[in-house]
């Protein structure tokens, strides 16, 4: 599938991330299950409050104390064929982020994606899984600022059954998706089969 011209929050950025879906983050195989943790917590279904949107800037890291993530940020686009970019997985511990939609910080939700493993190595995002309500999410930006974003609801989902217009549907928030690889690991496609997804508002 490829993505239509993008209007920033619109279906462009939903045709986009079904694409995302499709390819996968691909793991191939370091660890056959990655479902325990996510799937058996209970979340919000609503971030509440937020904080004030901030300006449109550029995002360099990305850090989640709680589970040791401090990774720098690549810009990820879309390739020739119009499919989307993600992070090789020979550098598993290379965190991206989806340029063509909203800087973290900015109304909207920016995404962020990542490797739960690669190249026999765990990824970044190996421990995403680990992610509660509450759980701090810091991206330091390239005007000097820092998006605090607090997480509010963490969800493993099928990627054939992914929630497209909840994790990319503008509800007006500035807002944060985190996405890796969870569940089972299908050999015969090479990919896991779900996804897991972090949804985190800016702190106010």
């Amino acid at each position: 599938m490829r993505p239509p011209r993008r209007r920033r929050g619109g279906a462009g950025a939903v045709a986009a991330l079904l694409v995302l879906v499709g390819l996968g983050i691909v793991g191939y195989g370091f660890r056959d299950e990655i479902t325990h943790a996510v799937a058996a917590v209970g979340f919000t279904n609503s971030a509440g409050s937020t904080g004030e949107p901030m300006a449109k800037s550029t995002p360099l890291r990305v850090r989640i104390p709680s589970i040791g993530v401090d990774s720098s940020l690549v810009s990820l686009g879309l390739n020739a064929d119009q499919t989307v970019q993600v992070p090789p997985v020979s550098q598993p511990m290379q965190a991206g982020w989806y340029a063509n939609g909203p800087t973290p910080g900015e109304k909207g939700s920016a995404v962020l994606l990542g490797h739960v493993d690669g190249a026999n190595k765990e990824g970044v995002f190996y421990r995403l899984r680990e992610v509660t309500a509450g759980t701090e999410i810091l991206v330091p930006r390239q005007d000097g600022t820092t998006a605090r974003f607090v997480v509010y609801k963490v969800e493993q989902a099928p990627k054939t059954n992914f929630p497209t217009q909840e994790v990319y549907g503008d509800n007006g928030k500035p807002e944060l998706r985190v996405i890796t690889c969870g569940g089972s690991f299908d050999h015969s496609a090479g990919s896991y089969r779900d996804n897991t997804i972090v949804y985190a508002a800016l702190a106010p």
